[in-house]
C-alpha cells in the first residue's frame, strides 16, 4: 500500500539551526527532501535517506521565519507535503498553529510570504503572469525582466495586484521573470519564471488539394489561421489553443524540437482547436 506522511513538527528551534522531526503511520519511503526558502528568499533542498524521522536545518538567520514543507519520495512518485512555521530566535520558538497571546504577550508580526510565479496566459508578444500570497500583504509589487536587447524593465503594481501582462516581446523569445514584493522599505523575494514566448509559425496546416471548380463559380476562398496562445503551462507540459477565422483544414501539425533538440511532430485532427503537447 502507498505510505503516508505523519504531521511535521520542530522538536528543537535555535537562533541558527531547526530540528525537524515527522512520523510515517504507514509504510515506507525510499526517501525524503525538506524544502524552505534561506533568508535571501531563495529555495533550498534537503535530501533525508528513508530512514530517518529526522534532520536538523542549519544555517539560518535569528528571528526569521521559515516554512519547511516535507515531501516523501516513493519509487517514482513524490508523496506530500506536510508542513510546518517556525521563528528562529533567542531560545524561543512559535510553531504554528501559534498559541494565542496572554496579557503580557505580544504576537510576533508575520512577514508577508510570496507564492508560486506562473505564466496563465502566453502569446507571441506578451506573457500573463499570475502568483499567489499564501500569508500577508504587500505594500507593491515589482517585476523585473530583460527585453530581447537586453535592457532592463521594471513594472510597478499596487499591493492588491495578483496578475500582470507583460507587452511588447518578440515571438519565440526566451525571458526571465522575477517577482519582489515590496514592505515598507524591504524587499521580498524574488520569485522567478523563465519561459519563452510563443511562435506562431510552429503551426503549420496540412490542406489537401480541392478539385477544379468550373470557371463560372467562385473559387472558395482558402482559409487561415488564427493567433496560436498556451493557456496552460505546467512542468512538463503546454495546452496549447488555436482559431480558424475563416474555411476549414484537413488537419493541423504541431512542430517543435524536444529537451535534447530534436525535431517532434504532433498530428492533430482538422475539427481540433486545441491540443496538449506533453
Amino acid at each position: 500500500s502507498q505510505p503516508t506522511l505523519g504531521e511535521l513538527r520542530a522538536s528543537q528551534v535555535n537562533p541558527d539551526s531547526v530540528q525537524l522531526e515527522w512520523s510515517v503511520p504507514e509504510g515506507t519511503f525510499d526517501s525524503f527532501t525538506v524544502q524552505y526558502r534561506d533568508a535571501q528568499g531563495q529555495p533550498q533542498v534537503l535530501p533525508v535517506d528513508g530512514g530517518s524521522r529526522t534532520v536538523t536545518v542549519p544555517g539560518l538567520s535569528p528571528s526569521r521565519r521559515y516554512k519547511f514543507n516535507l515531501y516523501g519520495l516513493w519509487g517514482r512518485k513524490r508523496l506530500g507535503p506536510v508542513s510546518t512555521d517556525v521563528i528562529t530566535g533567542e531560545g524561543l520558538c512559535w510553531v504554528c498553529p501559534y498559541p494565542s497571546p496572554g496579557p503580557e504577550e505580544e504576537e510576533v508580526p508575520s512577514q508577508p510570504v510570496l507564492g508560486e510565479l506562473t505564466a496563465s496566459q502566453i502569446t507571441p508578444n506578451s506573457i500573463q503572469l499570475e502568483w499567489g500570497i499564501p500569508e500577508g500583504t504587500f505594500d507593491s509589487f515589482m517585476v523585473q525582466y530583460r527585453d530581447d536587447q537586453g535592457q532592463p524593465e521594471s513594472l510597478l503594481l499596487d499591493g492588491g495586484s495578483r496578475t500582470v501582462t507583460v507587452p511588447g516581446l518578440s515571438p519565440s523569445h526566451r525571458y526571465n521573470f522575477y517577482l519582489y514584493g515590496l514592505l515598507g522599505q524591504k524587499r521580498v523575494g524574488p520569485v522567478s519564471l523563465d519561459t519563452i514566448t510563443v511562435d506562431v509559425y510552429l503551426l503549420h496546416c496540412v490542406l489537401s488539394i480541392a478539385a477544379p471548380v468550373p470557371k463560372k463559380e467562385t473559387p472558395p476562398s482558402p482559409p487561415y489561421l488564427g493567433e496560436l496562445i498556451a493557456p496552460h503551462i505546467t512542468p512538463n507540459s503546454v495546452q496549447l489553443e488555436w482559431s480558424v477565422p475563416e474555411g476549414t483544414f484537413d488537419s493541423f501539425t504541431v512542430q517543435y524540437r524536444d529537451a535534447q533538440g530534436q525535431p517532434q511532430v504532433l498530428p492533430v485532427d482538422g475539427g481540433s482547436r486545441t491540443v496538449t503537447v506533453p
